[in-house]
């Protein structure tokens, strides 16, 4: 006979102590919370004890001789209003808000549905259907943490399951897993390059939405979030949630930070025609924004149906108790927030002085971690680039749409090409922030690949089953004169110079740069720039032999070294003409400095400017030509050699000529030279 009693409302979750667990959870508007407890199997539910209500909203139980890997779940009883916003269903289980772990898998049925129509409550019970929430004994990270600065960050953004699914040098059963990412030879490709953190696309548990199930898709990326604690099952080997930490901790002994993509802008339980399974069934109006005048008609900021509320305290409470546990016990070193302008909008609109952003600010554990914002999502006054406040870095898209514009050889792009190498000083210097508040990229996970911006120039996502309408139909891509795999030699040629045209753009100029898996390898999704469903060959990396790297590793590699050695890239500073240090100065084909008149050409396509150094004797000549001719170019003076020393050009040729003078720059290519003080 179980021994039970009151328990405590103070930490909600199930928590291990010496004589037994603590349950608690939120549930302010319920008449009745029963704690369900069952066997090992999961199949066999063993008991139901109510739980005692506490001030404030909070239920709790303490049982006796309970402990770690107990299986357990919550019915709720309540009134059932739909036009009301209440879901109170006692005939649905549900899944701890809290729980750090759960056994088994979710499985799509109409007994998870709170009313079949809305309005005409669902008696089916959906217990057999539902993961069961299991009790964790947790411990604290105590790995040692690189604590890599902003300055020196590269970040490898990457999916677990497609970063080494198809590798032939991890162990089999490691492939497509936490573990395969903790594995030697993935690691070392990692260091190969010089990346300094893997940025995963999103591991908590999530689940497949039912109109893909039935279309025998599955929902890949991961953002379909059913738990903010628990790690996603399906990457682990042995269903032990400590593979993650392990993960972690070889990541840490190789220097390389773990920074996840966390999804707190809605949940998997969809619209209020969506399921009941966790958040619903406690108190759906605390949990998720509606109309002020209309509680059953939810805010759908997001597009997939539901927005969590977390301007409600509850739910702030939640979000960052989710933070601080990944941080503290799973040994993470930051997160990029998804559509993170729904996290710090109220009533009037987004505020930089939301409570959210307030609350991290001032946290002790949260205001030292890596924090990225996906600035802007489909709501009103979505897209708020740059207006979010120091310590926060920021997905710059205008450097992303830029950078393409350039290289694709559109008109009227160099003022804001210049902007954007320079550290977008428009986009953050305003509130005080400097160029690495901005996250440079040309591509992430959502678009085309680096090496389909070179051969597509229109989306082919008929594979998505949605007709092709789905994905953004603008790239600013170049497919080189065919539309898709070309055995075309010369269309190679320029594909491959076309990338590298872009890495060398991206990682010279001022900001953090994050490159997406795959990009070092030219890996294509045949022109699908919406891969979100897509659990096969056109997400996995193909890998080959790792003594095999393609030659776009080793450019990468070349790139981060000339980054790394030169200080301007890692100054926090925008540097103006004003700097007694460092100095950027802009040219035309003649090395005189380029007039406001030569800035607004439409068809001039090149730039040259250099970045000196004058305290480290430092300077660097850079020379991008995206137009289709060759252009004559007279190389400024070198400023601290006899001449410049060409450092990496993504020219095919490069035409033996007085370097000292005119220097043949081909169409489509870019050039570096260096002048260092005693490297003569």
């Amino acid at each position: 006979m179980l021994i039970s009693y009151r328990g405590h409302p103070y930490t909600l979750g199930a928590t291990v102590t010496g004589k037994g667990v603590n349950f608690c959870v939120y549930a302010p508007k319920a008449a009745k919370v029963t704690l369900c407890l069952f066997d090992k199997s999961g199949h066999s539910e063993v008991n139901r004890l109510p739980m005692f209500r506490h001030e404030g909203g909070n239920w709790s139980l303490f049982i006796e001789g309970a402990k770690a890997g107990d299986l357990y779940g919550y019915r709720v009883d309540g009134d059932y209003r739909a036009e009301k916003g209440l879901l109170f269903n006692v005939n649905k289980l549900l899944l701890d808000p809290y729980c750090k772990d759960f056994f088994g898998e979710f499985t799509w049925s109409e007994r998870h549905f709170c009313h079949l129509p809305v309005g005409h409550l669902n008696p089916s019970d959906n217990g057999c259907d539902m993961p069961k929430s299991k009790v964790v004994a947790t411990e604290k990270y105590v790995g040692v943490r690189p604590n890599t600065p902003w300055s020196k960050t590269v970040i490898y953004e990457c999916h677990v399951k497609g970063a080494t699914v198809r590798h032939p040098e991890v162990p089999a059963k490691l492939q497509g897993k936490y573990l395969g990412l903790a594995e030697p030879v993935f690691i070392d490709h990692l260091k190969h390059i010089g990346v300094t953190a893997v940025q995963l696309l999103p591991v908590h548990a999530f689940i497949n939405e039912q109109f893909l199930t039935t279309k025998g898709l599955k929902n890949y990326w991961g953002y379909n979030t059913l738990s903010f604690f628990t790690p996603h099952k399906s990457y682990l080997v042995s269903d032990d949630i400590n593979e993650f930490k392990l993960m972690v901790e070889r990541l840490h002994q190789a220097g390389i930070e773990v920074i996840l993509d966390v999804v707190f802008n809605h949940t998997a339980e969809g619209g209020i025609d969506g399921p009941t399974i966790s958040f619903k069934g406690f108190d759906n109006l605390t949990y998720y924004s509606t109309l002020p005048n209309k509680p059953n008609v939810y805010i759908n900021d997001t597009g997939c149906g539901n927005t969590l509320n977390i301007s409600n305290p509850v739910v702030l409470k939640l979000v960052l108790d989710s933070l601080r546990y990944w941080v503290e016990y799973m040994g993470v070193d930051g997160f990029r927030f998804d559509l993170a302008t729904i996290l710090a909008r109220q009533t009037s609109g987004f505020s930089n002085q939301h409570a959210f952003l307030q609350a991290l600010n001032q946290d002790p554990i949260l205001s030292k971690v890596k924090l990225i914002a996906e600035p802007w999502d489909i709501g009103p006054g979505g897209y708020q680039l740059g207006q979010f406040p120091a310590p926060w870095r920021e997905w710059n898209d205008k450097f992303r749409d830029t950078v393409r514009r350039f290289w694709r050889g559109d008109e009227g792009v160099l003022p804001e090409l210049a902007m954007r190498i320079h550290g977008s000083s428009d986009v953050f210097e305003h509130n005080l922030r400097g160029p690495l508040n901005s996250i440079n990229f040309i591509t992430s996970h959502d678009g085309f690949s680096l090496f389909d911006w070179t051969a597509y120039e229109q989306k082919h996502n008929e594979a998505n089953g949605e007709a092709n309408l789905d994905g953004h139909s603008e790239n600013y891509s170049f497919n080189c004169g065919v539309e898709g795999f070309s055995a075309d030699p010369k269309v190679n040629e320029l594909r491959l110079c076309m990338q590298k045209n872009a890495l060398l753009t991206l990682f010279l100029s001022k900001g953090v740069p994050m490159i997406c898996a795959g990009t070092e390898m030219a890996h294509s999704q045949n022109g699908n720039n919406n891969a979100y469903c897509q659990d096969n060959c056109t997400s996995w990396l193909a890998w080959k032999n790792h003594q095999q790297h393609h030659p776009l590793t080793f450019f990468i590699q070349d790139l981060l070294a000339i980054r790394k050695q030169f200080a301007a890239f890692s100054y926090l500073f925008y540097v103006h003409n004003s700097d007694s240090r460092f100095a950027v100065n802009w040219f035309n084909e003649e090395a005189k400095p380029l007039s406001p008149e030569q800035w607004r050409e439409p068809s001039r396509k090149w730039l040259s400017y250099t970045i000196t150094d004058q305290q480290l004797g430092q300077s660097l000549l850079i020379i991008l030509n995206a137009s289709d001719n060759t252009i004559n170019i007279k190389l400024p003076q070198s400023a601290f050699s006899s001449n410049w020393k060409l450092a990496i050009t993504t020219a095919v040729e490069v035409h033996k000529t007085d370097i000292d003078s005119y220097l043949q720059v081909p169409a489509k290519s870019a050039w570096i030279f260096t002048s260092i003080k005693g490297d003569e």
